[in-house]
């Protein structure tokens, strides 16, 4: 039995452009679809995840999901949405990439079922590579007319933007190839659906024309909107670059800092698109969170959810215990549980001081630590009156004028974290 997808994505605010006819195809049995991913890194970002999102409700709704990855497109560049022509890749990068891209998509897709909507990886390299340019001009091009590729939105924009370079050949191309992969897959796969951002409507419109033009047939097209964030910066943007689902490119922590720092708007928002909790589930937490805000109940389930989604579990928990040792109150053998990535992680941007680990021998008094060793506070005048105050702690535990430092507060054998106050922290750092 196969569910309603389009009423799916349409109250989970999925739904941008849909042809006419395709809810109705879609609940006449199993059906195909697919969505482009680009393979121009090893890592998937959560610009990707809305695609991603959509083809596991396709599959959950009962039907095949077709991931396909563009080693062929990849090598030309996508005008959509870009003012510039992108650096082109070589085939080994391309493989390389194909397959740390799979392995994050089997956390979304299921691949590895007997059941007949089990989820397909395909490369349009694959069918592209050996494809001649006489044949495809020949074959493909003659379809269609120069007046209809000159229509598209993603060329007039470019042909009509400041940019000196202008388009090439190559980018005019790319809606020939990407409607060919259409082609290709109602060919091969029967898939007769594809999807992808709502940039993409004239490219998937493009596939639409030449099943028609070239078999005969009907395909069908559907988008879903560009995601934005409610200030009007990008989403999936930090100052460091993109959010990545590699836990080598972004660590679980700050991914899970970014969802959780989103606002209440955009929460609201992301909480439908992101996660795969029901309606009635996302109305009851917008309920509970619009009647205490300050608790941010939406943006807590938000990254919990998709941070064990994108991760695990044990992540998602590490992660919060992290987050509860810079904002919360959290113990010194929490603190000694993080691993030095975290720890540097969540003490990003914090003052440091470097000491030689032999001062640790016999031990490193607080004033030294608090002054005259490392520059926290200003004089040892105003350490020894923090320390009278009760205001200091060592690994977030209060400590007095008598206290020592020694190996066994060190954190990874090499940090001590001092704190004056609440908000004041200051790494030592042992070599």
């Amino acid at each position: 039995m196969t569910k309603n997808f389009v009423k799916e994505l349409e109250w989970r605010g999925m739904l941008h452009d849909v042809m006419p006819g395709t809810e109705e195809h879609l609940l006449r049995g199993i059906q195909s679809a697919y969505v482009g991913i680009d393979p121009t890194a090893d890592s998937l970002h959560i610009g990707h995840l809305v695609s991603v999102m959509m083809l596991r409700h396709f599959q959950l709704a009962g039907h095949r999901p077709v991931a396909l990855v563009g080693g062929a497109t990849g090598m030309i560049g996508d005008p959509s949405g870009k003012s510039a022509e992108r650096n082109l890749l070589d085939e080994e990068t391309l493989r390389h990439n194909q397959e740390a891209i799979k392995e994050q998509l089997a956390r979304f897709l299921d691949f590895e079922s007997d059941e007949k909507n089990a989820a397909i990886l395909v490369n349009n390299y694959d069918w592209m590579k050996d494809f001649s340019f006489l044949d495809f001009i020949r074959d493909v091009g003659k379809h269609i007319t120069v007046n209809y590729m000159m229509a598209k939105d993603s060329v007039k924009k470019r042909l009509s933007s400041d940019a000196k370079e202008g388009m090439s050949f190559t980018e005019f191309t790319y809606q020939l190839v990407q409607g060919y992969d259409f082609l290709h897959l109602y060919r091969e796969y029967d898939c007769t659906l594809q999807m992808g951002g709502s940039d993409q409507w004239g490219n998937i419109t493009t596939g639409t024309e030449l099943i028609r033009r070239i078999d005969g047939g009907k395909g069908y097209a559907l988008t879903c909107p560009l995601i934005t964030k409610a200030d009007g910066s990008k989403f999936g943007k930090t100052e460091s670059g993109n959010i990545w689902l590699d836990a080598d490119r972004t660590s679980p922590y700050k991914f899970y800092q970014y969802w959780l720092n989103t606002s209440d708007e955009d929460a609201e928002k992301y909480i439908k698109i992101f996660t795969l909790l029901p309606k009635e589930e996302i109305e009851s937490l917008v309920g509970e969170h619009n009647q205490a805000p300050h608790l941010r109940i939406l943006q807590k389930k938000l990254a919990e959810e998709v941070t064990v989604m994108v991760h695990s579990r044990q992540d998602f928990e590490n992660a919060v215990r992290a987050s509860e040792i810079l904002f919360g109150k959290s113990t010194s053998d929490q603190l000694k549980q993080l691993d030095e990535k975290t720890f540097l992680e969540v003490f990003e941007g914090v003052p440091q001081a470097e000491l030689s680990g032999d001062v640790l021998d016999e031990g490193l008094d607080m004033v030294a630590a608090l002054a005259a060793k490392t520059g926290f506070l200003k004089s040892n005048g105003e350490a020894i009156r923090e320390l009278k105050q009760n205001a200091i702690s060592v690994n977030k535990e209060k400590v007095g004028q008598q206290h020592t430092i020694t190996k066994n507060d060190l954190i990874n054998d090499k940090f001590v974290l001092l704190q004056r106050g609440k908000k004041n922290y200051f790494v030592l750092v042992f070599k």
